[in-house]
């Protein structure tokens, strides 16, 4: 399967692990590299720029398939070290950055010297335009769908997709509730070329976070994900617990009076705790309405190819037979 996606990023099949807090070490992205789609390490969770250079190499000890960093460029009091971290990117030689968050235009120079493809993560078509304008070199689509963050338009990838396809001229794949083959052909025929998948990917062997997280996700139903933050404009989408119903009591409870303040103990230092420790009612953790499409466990290799495989025998069984 030959999509813009696979022949840009040199992988097998057009399939994109994004990146995610506490999930996105050397072992997740090696897994899906290894099994043809693009592996992404996640590089605010490394933190430093010693620390994602080791991670890099750790990386290209795994594998020797192409494989990205993600960067999210987030307002912050005491900013990481964007240069010092996009510095380990280039001399750790990986081709591919996936960038999220602000506008990434004042870091494109020094990536497009060194040959550095980069992805922006979009929740809207005129933020998608303003990607390609500035010169990023594909966008990944996000729908409201999608676990994390997905702005304030609310508007779902059946929409989001097509109309994307109308104004882009730049690659770009789907990303939010994707899980299976079926979804990945959709996506081809909405004019997408391929897929980004966060959720799914938790719900792997490979994934490195506390197996409870992944019981979790294999429990859960679409009707499990909560929108938290609406109040502030920071909206995310998380899995249903104990901490979100008691941030979503504070929310009703102060209304326009809230602040980041008021919910701090159930959003800021959790991930650690459920990923690593599998505390899962320790706070907001990001998941998808897609959880409610997890239903096992499989390798990262499983997962790609039988979702490619069930993609082609809908492009080439079902549709063709439609129009035959």
């Amino acid at each position: 399967m030959k999509t813009r996606i696979t022949e840009m990023f040199g992988i097998e099949h057009p399939v994109i692990q994004g990146g995610m807090h506490y999930v996105g070490f050397a072992e997740m992205a090696a897994a899906v590299s290894n099994a043809g789609g693009l592996g992404v390490i996640t590089g605010l969770t490394l933190g430093t720029s010693e620390k994602l250079a080791a991670e890099i190499a750790r990386c290209r000890e795994m594998t020797d398939k192409p494989f990205g960093v993600n960067l999210s460029f987030l307002p912050s009091v005491t900013p990481p070290d964007y240069p010092g971290l996009i510095k380990s990117i280039i001399e750790g030689g990986v081709k591919v950055v996936e960038t999220a968050g602000n506008n990434p235009a004042k870091w494109l120079p020094a990536l497009k010297e060194h040959g550095i493809k980069v992805i922006h993560k979009c929740t809207s078509v005129r933020h998608s335009l303003k990607a390609e304008a500035i010169g990023c070199d594909a966008v990944s689509v996000d729908g409201f769908e999608c676990g994390g963050h997905p702005g304030e338009d609310d508007v779902g990838n059946w929409v989001l997709l097509p109309r994307a396809a109308e104004d882009l001229k730049i690659p770009f794949v789907a990303s939010g509730g994707v899980a299976n083959g079926k979804q990945l052909a959709a996506a081809l025929c909405m004019g997408a070329d391929g897929v980004n998948m966060g959720t799914r990917f938790i719900a792997t062997k490979e994934a490195p976070v506390h197996q409870n997280v992944k019981d979790a996700l294999v429990a859960a139903t679409e009707l499990d994900t909560r929108l938290i933050m609406r109040p502030l404009r920071n909206t995310e989408r998380v899995l249903n617990n104990a901490a979100v119903e008691r941030l979503l009591e504070k929310e009703r409870t102060k209304g326009a009076d809230l602040k980041f303040e008021d919910i701090i103990e159930e959003v800021a230092g959790v991930y650690p705790r459920i990923m690593k420790n599998g505390e899962m009612d320790a706070g907001g953790w990001s998941c998808g309405q897609v959880v409610g499409l997890i239903h096992d466990i499989p390798t990262c290799k499983d997962l790609i190819e039988t979702m490619v495989r069930e993609a082609e025998e809908i492009i080439r069984g079902r549709l063709q037979r439609l129009v035959a």
